[in-house]
């Protein structure tokens, strides 16, 4: 079902002294949060899993329409993770209220339009501190979480590979441990010396809280998850260590979430990975062998789409995943075209692969969805990032510029030899095909004389078989 909301004057960008005092402090509702169930499954998994849910955010800096966005997006994220959306709304203020998030009176009138909708929890738009969490929750009376929560909570849902529910319940698990509460009596559940067994004068002391206790086994927890993911990343560092001792480049797929990256892996190598138009459907890297236009091979890899307010325990948590990214030769960076605000999708992804020391490695823009995304955002698009491509994983189209783009934009093997390899190590021959780059071929009685580019370590066993051969003639 769809929620038909009150429509409101638009404001534009305004400045706060400008604007009148009721429009100041008024939560403004936000048209467009559709909560349409698309097909029986969906319908069965929200059945099971059902939570009706009223948006609020702050609108602190910036236009009303990156806000209202901004709404929108919690909105999907709400709706992947199983929610039913009854209302969303906005305020503006000059900051964010330090104790409630909102403001007591507008705290206040939040709980009122919550139990007028029948709502049973509340999302914020934004990363609530665990006092801003207590006090909110006790005014609205239902369950409060922020933004983080929630990213967290689809992660978790999405999470398949034992590698990727660790990273997930790190990260829950860090977020979780600032926001301990100790419910009625259990903060002063205590147990000090032998009371328990019944010690008597002189054997009690004041012990260790509940909140205390479950406290140290969260870290306890943590500090398993840290190692086991450290050991389970070991692995991957082996495998990109052997692409590396044969020049295999790396080519990285970033993006924000939904943007199309694992579309376009499938339309690159016919991975058959999962595509899905849901956001964080990819929480496991995939990596694919794929070939540039002249048969030159490299790598290509899917990782985790990013999003807005990205929260900090999943760039920890999935550092070791993230890492993939950093040591690439290249990053293709996958935008939506259609989406409303595609430059702010850039300055999100951007922002994290700084954060995690990708910010050196050589980007190519790549502007997905172009047969749904409006001419005039394309225009402005490719006038702010020159020397992007547009592209339809879906179609197909620009899919050929982009392979030559990646084949130019790969690094160069800086060796070239040009010698005649016996015909008894054709095995040489194959791997200069399979790993450089051959530029000229010709057969004679002596075995093949061979002009390529190839890795400096196949180069060098190019050239000891020629000195071999020069050996055993002399």
């Amino acid at each position: 079902m769809s929620t038909v909301f009150d429509e409101q004057p638009d404001l534009g960008d305004q400045d706060l002294p400008n604007m009148d005092l009721e429009d100041r402090h008024a939560l403004r509702r936000v048209a467009g949060l559709s909560t349409e169930l698309q097909d029986v499954s969906e319908v069965e998994y929200r059945a099971l899993r059902l939570e009706r849910v009223v948006l609020i955010g702050v609108w602190a800096e910036g236009g009303l329409a990156s806000a209202e966005n901004s709404l929108r997006e919690l909105s999907r994220l709400a709706e992947t993770a199983g929610s039913e959306v009854l209302d969303g709304l906005i305020q503006r203020r000059s900051r964010i209220d330090a104790a409630t998030y909102v403001g007591s009176g507008k705290a206040r009138e939040l709980a009122g339009i919550v139990a007028a909708a029948g709502a049973d929890t509340v999302i914020c738009d934004g990363e609530l501190t665990p006092s801003q969490l207590r006090n909110l929750e006790g005014v609205v009376r239902v369950k409060v979480i922020d933004r983080t929560a929630l990213i967290l909570d689809i992660f978790a849902q999405h999470a398949r590979s034992r590698e990727g529910k660790a990273q997930v319940e790190l990260a829950q698990l860090q977020y979780m441990l600032p926001r301990l509460r100790g419910w009625g009596e259990s903060l002063s559940r205590q147990a000090g010396g032998r009371v328990a067994g019944g010690g008597g004068i002189g054997t009690r002391g004041p012990g260790e809280t509940k909140i205390e206790t479950d406290r140290r086994r969260l870290r306890a927890r943590i500090s398993r998850l840290q190692k086991d993911i450290a050991s389970m990343s070991t692995g991957r560092k082996v495998q990109r260590g052997q692409r590396r001792r044969r020049d295999v480049p790396s080519v990285v797929i970033a993006g924000y979430t939904n943007a199309g990256k694992s579309s376009l892996l499938n339309a690159l190598t016919g991975a058959g990975v999962l595509v899905e138009d849901a956001l964080f459907a990819t929480l496991d890297p995939a990596v694919r062998r794929a070939e540039t236009p002249s048969g030159r091979t490299f790598t290509l890899t899917d990782t985790v789409g990013f999003v807005r307010h990205l929260p900090h325990q999943l760039i920890d948590a999935f550092r070791s995943t993230l890492e993939e990214t950093a040591e690439a030769d290249l990053i293709l960076h996958v935008v939506d075209g259609s989406d409303a605000e595609p430059e702010a999708q850039i300055a999100a992804v951007r922002a994290v692969l700084a954060e995690i020391g990708a910010g050196h490695v050589p980007e190519l823009v790549v502007v997905n969805k172009i047969d749904s995304a409006d001419p005039v955002v394309l225009q402005g698009l490719r006038a702010r990032e020159p020397g992007s491509l547009s592209i339809s994983a879906k179609t197909g189209a620009g899919l050929g510029a982009l392979r030559d783009a990646i084949e130019s934009a790969l690094p160069r093997l800086d060796v070239q030899v040009k010698l005649t390899i016996p015909y008894s190590r054709g095995d040489l021959v194959a791997r200069a095909h399979a790993e450089g780059e051959v530029l000229a071929t010709e057969h004679s009685a002596d075995g093949t004389l061979l002009e390529a580019r190839v890795p400096p370590g196949l180069a060098a066993q190019l050239e000891a078989v020629l000195d071999d051969r020069v050996q055993v003639q002399a």
